[in-house]
């Protein structure tokens, strides 16, 4: 009897805490610096941390983390330049070195797949997951490191799930209460501008940073690759149906930091389970949300071609790379157009050099 009374006194006092200094104020639009504080003391923290790898870490290992860029260095030049070092008129066995060089530089890295993991991090941010092994690490570091797994799990976990609890709750019965309402203009959310909110997409929680600003209708797909994240690097094809209605687009770019913890949903390694915990673990999750100028389709342009002008407007917006492949790619092979693309270059060109009898006539 008396643990479970000492265990109601616990939950009884985590509660009044979590309401009293989390939820109240959140309500009322009022801030106590707690979030502040914590952001400063964290950014020392790490940086901090920073200094004793660098200072420790052998100037090799700091070098190959610090190359952030990518194992190759690619030509991004085009086909035809590409090709006119290599070969002189009309077909040249010399060509096909350039196709080779391109397969090669697929295999090692290509744009596409390198997407879909964990961005690669200039430095340690003492969680446990990182794609660079650091092999030094101090006896002062391991110490912070292990008080921070104490910090994450026992105090940052507890404290976000009693939140996603209390806020599913709160959603449950005030959406039942809702519906009980008869049909009127109280009851639906209309906004006088309607519109399309086009961003990029990295973690299932996109959609929950954006409604912290306004109430929006979702839409998704049944199946199975239906908006492939992205590992907050780049941006990749916006499919074409939201384009092809005529109406405003609003684009959104969101860029997270990964300093604070990885938003980025692999969804081929981590169920969603396992993604949540890690989210629940991490430090923060910090992101800049950029609400850009309406866009609407120019005179003359198709659906794709807008697409790509709102994708290039969202990646220079957030500091991404701009990338012409569809996410799909992540599970599913290759479509055989853009092999067949590639040959109708190639074949164009050839056509286009022709010998100069030809072309005289």
């Amino acid at each position: 009897m008396e643990g479970a009374e000492l265990a109601g006194k616990i939950l009884s006092t985590w509660l009044t805490l979590v309401l009293g200094f989390i939820l109240l104020p959140s309500a009322f639009g009022v801030s106590l610096g707690i979030s502040e504080m914590y952001m400063k003391i964290l950014v020392k923290t790490l940086e901090w941390a920073t200094i004793r790898i660098e200072k420790g870490a052998p100037k090799e290992s700091v070098l190959k983390n610090s190359a952030s860029l990518g194992i190759i260095q690619r030509d991004e030049s085009p086909m035809e330049k590409g090709l006119s070092g290599l070969r002189g008129r009309d077909f040249e066995l010399s060509d096909v070195f350039y196709f080779s060089k391109k397969g090669l530089e697929a295999i090692v890295e290509d744009e596409v797949t390198q997407r879909f993991s964990s961005e690669e991090l200039v430095s340690w941010n003492l969680l446990t997951r990182t794609n660079v092994n650091f092999h030094y690490v101090s006896p002062r570091l391991t110490l912070v490191w292990v008080l921070g797994v104490v910090v994450r799990y026992c105090v940052l976990l507890p404290l976000r799930v009693t939140l996603a609890f209390i806020g599913i709750s709160l959603l449950v019965i005030g959406t039942t209460l809702v519906g009980q309402l008869p049909d009127s203009s109280f009851r639906q959310y209309r906004p006088q501008k309607g519109g399309i909110c086009v961003a990029n997409h990295t973690s299932p929680i996109d959609v929950l940073i954006l409604t912290t600003d306004g109430c929006y209708a979702m839409v998704g797909q049944v199946h199975g690759p239906a908006g492939t994240c992205i590992n907050n690097t780049s941006v990749m094809m916006f499919k074409k149906g939201s384009f092809e209605i005529g109406g405003t687009i609003h684009p959104v770019a969101i860029k997270y930091n990964p300093q604070f913890g990885d938003a980025f949903w692999n969804s081929s390694k981590y169920n969603m389970v396992s993604y949540l915990l890690r989210m629940m673990t991490s430090w923060a999750i910090v992101c800049d949300v950029w609400y850009m100028p309406p866009m609407t389709r120019e005179k003359g342009e198709d659906a794709v071609q807008f697409a790509n002008r709102v994708k290039s407007a969202i990646a220079i917006q957030g500091g991404l790379t701009e990338l012409p492949w569809d996410g799909g790619l992540k599970r599913a092979k290759v479509k055989d157009a853009f092999k067949e693309e590639q040959q109708k270059n190639y074949s164009k060109m050839i056509v286009g050099n022709g010998s100069p009898s030809s072309k005289s006539d």
